[in-house]
């Protein structure tokens, strides 16, 4: 079912998923919802999302999504996937600063890292493929207190390096929290009181 503009409406993706899983003699939770690869796409995070309140894991990759809304409700939201979209910013996100712990962004258009730094739980950010191009704006990760993790190849910043090597070894230094950098250990650890 398609909705005026075009695109598939979540609250039409939420009936169909619930169908399909019914047929399928699956469960049906509302706690983890995976709307990937609509078609057609959903193009925008309606007010659907407001009824959402106890979803803790929300898939909305590969799909035709421009901007991060609609989140408020989502009081119980650990996992975000919003991987393979048009995303131009993470405007938006500040919502869920005091749940959300893993957001899944990549295969974006963003190229600042503002906004992310008010999260208070996000541990780990999958963000390759998108458009950050300098140190300054890596940097910016340094206000995110939680945060573990990174995955950021492809983004023009990390294909300036012929070596990866080399690459992990700046982001590194100048993300010295980070644990793992694109699926590999960093060599620092969690940090303990003194």
């Amino acid at each position: 079912m398609a909705k005026a503009g075009g695109g598939t409406s979540i609250k039409d993706a939420l009936v169909k998923a619930e169908a399909t899983a019914k047929e399928k003699n699956q469960e049906w939770s509302l706690k983890v919802i995976k709307l990937n690869g609509q078609m057609p796409p959903i193009d925008k995070m309606d007010s659907t999302l407001n009824t959402l309140g106890e979803c803790e894991y929300l898939s909305l990759s590969t799909n035709n999504i421009d901007r991060i809304a609609s989140v408020g409700a989502l009081k119980n939201l650990k996992i975000l996937a919003l991987g393979r979209n048009n995303i131009k910013s993470f405007s938006g996100i500040e919502a869920l600063s005091e749940t959300l712990e893993q957001l899944w962004i990549s295969y974006n258009m963003i190229d600042k890292i503002k906004g992310l730094g008010g999260m208070k739980k996000l541990e780990i950010l999958y963000m390759a493929y998108n458009l950050v191009k300098d140190w300054a704006e890596y940097s910016k990760l340094n206000e995110i207190q939680s945060l573990e993790e990174i995955c950021f190849f492809g983004n023009p910043i990390h294909l300036t390096f012929d070596n990866q090597d080399e690459w992990r070894t700046q982001a590194s230094k100048r993300a010295p929290r980070l644990i793992k950098i694109d699926g590999k250990p960093t060599g620092a650890g969690p940090s303990t009181p003194e």
